[in-house]
């Protein structure tokens, strides 16, 4: 039996959302006068008025490091880790990380900060606008058991936003060799952040692997909510919760209840089913 995602969040199907710094330190997007105390201010403002709206778990993410990178330098992960430092006590939820699109940056950053679980394409070979992704996903499980981070979690992106895969297979032979290799969840995306999934590709992935968590990773809302979670085993969001439903604004206080009704009504929905 694979991974119970109510051992992690303590509910199944649960609703996880972004916590988006904004530019971290050496990105054109960083403010530099700011510091880090606007990257503080930013997600602290996010986490309490996430966790009064009933979220069940939060993913920390460098989305505003525009354009990403496929390796990241020293000060992205060093500013993450201290950031999460900062507000460690103010979380009362399980958390991941994600530092685009680097696998080993998240593994460190998540051992060091007592993160759950770590999203990433860990998997495949894709033609993206930053180049060939190409992750060694051997090189990537030896380096979580050197660091003693066996325990947290691998959450794999197998359809990576902002490119395409390489190759003939399908999505249910991509998420059937993924589970096998190790991949203790599997997401499923759109083709940009925010934007719709394949509801197709996701009934797909589940079908593949039912004793496998399978996740709805971008473009969920709270108009579709109940459909995705009578597929996925759970969602990811973030756009949809901004002010004006813009990935880059603050979270919006009634948009983000409004979304955790509608989510709780189709978790409950499925229980009772």
């Amino acid at each position: 039996m694979g991974l119970r995602l109510r051992d992690l969040f303590g509910i199944d199907k649960p609703i996880i959302a972004m916590l988006h710094l904004p530019g971290m330190p050496g990105r054109p997007r960083h403010d530099p006068v700011a510091g880090i105390d606007r990257l503080v201010d930013s997600v602290a403002h996010d986490i309490a008025v996430l966790q009064a709206s009933g979220i069940d778990g939060f993913l920390f993410c460098n989305e505003a490091d525009l354009p990403y990178q496929l390796q990241v330098g020293p000060e992205i992960a060093a500013t993450m880790a201290a950031v999460i430092g900062r507000i460690r006590s103010e979380i009362r939820r399980p958390f991941g990380v994600d530092l685009v699109w680097d696998p080993q940056a998240s593994l460190a950053v998540a051992r060091a900060t007592g993160a759950v679980f770590v999203r990433e394409a860990f998997t495949g070979v894709s033609e993206s606008d930053l180049g060939l992704m190409q992750p060694d996903f051997g090189a990537i499980a030896g380096y979580r058991a050197a660091i003693g981070a066996e325990t947290v979690m691998l959450f794999g992106n197998i359809t990576p936003e902002f490119g395409s895969s390489l190759g003939r297979r399908g999505i249910a032979e991509r998420a059937k060799s993924a589970a096998f290799l190790g991949l203790d969840a599997v997401l499923i995306s759109g083709q940009i952040t925010g934007t719709p999934l394949d509801l197709d590709e996701l009934r797909a992935a589940k079908a593949a692997i039912p004793e496998t968590p399978v996740l709805a990773n971008t473009g969920v809302r709270a108009e579709t909510v109940g459909e995705i979670l009578s597929i996925a085993d759970g969602a990811l969001v973030g756009t949809t919760l901004k002010v004006g439903a813009d990935t880059w604004n603050p979270v919006d206080p009634d948009r983000a209840a409004r979304f955790m009704d509608a989510a709780r009504h189709a978790q409950q929905s499925v229980w009772v089913a």
